[in-house]
């Protein structure tokens, strides 16, 4: 961001401007300072009210900021507040990408637990290249969107929509090229309610169906409809290794609970569980045959739960590179070996009875949920 000349666009769920988020706050304003064109959108349940004294500071230096889909806690109850803008992005100068499941909020604090011992463990992805264009005209799209319901919505002028969009895509175009560039092969999925629905749960169905040796799957929020679940059954029964590090430290009641009932079915059919407790494991990553020879990874902020396949948009980034690939196991390798905690089937299905209970009735309210969208899961 300081190296920044012309523009910078960002996109978070969660911006905390404390601690090394205020290091954030305070580069975002270094560039609008000095002439960079600053675009900042937050989601309005992750973020909810920036500060007022934040507010000033980003006006005054002309930093952009939106919010998407203000609500406040009680609208959370209708559906239609649902769908949240959850992927984290930042393009610079329109030459290099950060997309991955990091929001600006300091390693060692949690809105929630407050201070915590060990820093989150989370991924993000760095690229150059094609990449970089695909995401600023998503990014652009959303921006000018936002902007055009913005002013509809207060009635600045009537046709807000029409010019808006057709400026944003005027200037995209504009500034832009599409040529392609050497280097690994990837791709950036995107999640929406639009043409792409399915996206990032058709990539990892394709790459669970055609593993061979081994899949490695580190996710925070962990609730796989019913394809994946069959998808990680069967690719253990016909013999890859199939490892899943997961979220071991409780944090919130549905998303530690909902996620157990569908544990012991994937223990059964082989699928080892392993359980990350030192801190919040907020990642959403996979690795497949990473020693095979046709190797894939996957770094982004879509977890595997309804909330972000069903509803929220999302962005990750998809490589086949054999390095990559292997870079990203071993360090989810060492997570296991130093942090990690096996699940034992047996010792599973004698949790206590209360455990059960309350997973059980997790499940019954999230899928309640879910039904409630008018989506099946």
């Amino acid at each position: 961001m300081d190296a920044a000349t012309e523009s910078i666009q960002f996109e978070t769920y969660i911006f905390d401007c404390t601690a090394s988020g205020e290091d954030i706050a305070k580069a975002l304003i270094r560039a609008a300072q000095r002439g960079v064109d600053v675009r900042v959108a937050v989601d309005g349940f992750g973020t909810g009210n920036c500060p007022a004294h934040w507010v000033e500071q980003f006006e005054k230096a002309g930093v952009q900021w939106q919010v998407f889909s203000a609500v406040r806690q009680i609208a959370l109850l209708l559906p239609r507040h649902w769908r949240r803008l959850h992927r984290k992005l930042c393009v610079i100068d329109d030459g290099v990408l950060y997309c991955g499941g990091i929001n600006v909020l300091d390693d060692y604090y949690d809105p929630n637990h407050g201070q915590l011992e060990f820093p989150r463990f989370d991924f993000a992805v760095r690229a150059k290249g094609a990449l970089v264009t695909q995401a600023a005209d998503n990014m652009d799209k959303l921006w000018w969107r936002m902007r055009a319901f913005d002013d509809a919505r207060k009635r600045r002028i009537s046709s807000a929509v029409a010019d808006l969009r057709a400026a944003g895509a005027a200037q995209g175009a504009a500034k832009r090229s599409t040529a392609a560039t050497k280097g690994m092969r990837a791709a950036l999925l995107f999640r929406d309610n639009l043409r792409n629905r399915s996206s990032i749960e058709k990539a990892y169905l394709q790459a669970i169906g055609s593993a061979r040796q081994e899949i490695i799957i580190a996710n925070a929020y962990f609730m796989p409809g019913g394809k994946l679940r069959r998808a990680l059954k069967l690719a253990a029964k016909r013999g890859v290794r199939v490892l899943l590090l997961l979220q071991g430290k409780y944090e919130y009641f549905m998303q530690y609970h909902a996620s157990r009932p569908v544990y012991g079915a994937l223990l059964e059919a082989g699928v080892q569980i392993i359980e990350y407790s030192p801190s919040f494991l907020h990642a959403k990553v996979a690795v497949i045959d990473a020693e095979g020879d046709r190797p894939w990874a996957t770094v982004g902020s879509s977890n595997l739960e309804p909330l972000s396949l069903l509803l929220a948009r999302e962005a990750n980034v998809v490589v086949q590179d054999a390095a990559f690939a292997q870079d990203l196991r071993a360090q989810l390798v060492k997570a296991i070996d130093e942090a990690g905690h096996p699940m034992d089937r047996e010792s599973f299905a004698r949790r206590p009875l209360r455990e059960r209970v309350l997973d059980h009735v997790a499940s019954a309210i999230m899928r309640a949920l879910i039904w409630v969208t008018g989506n099946r899961y």
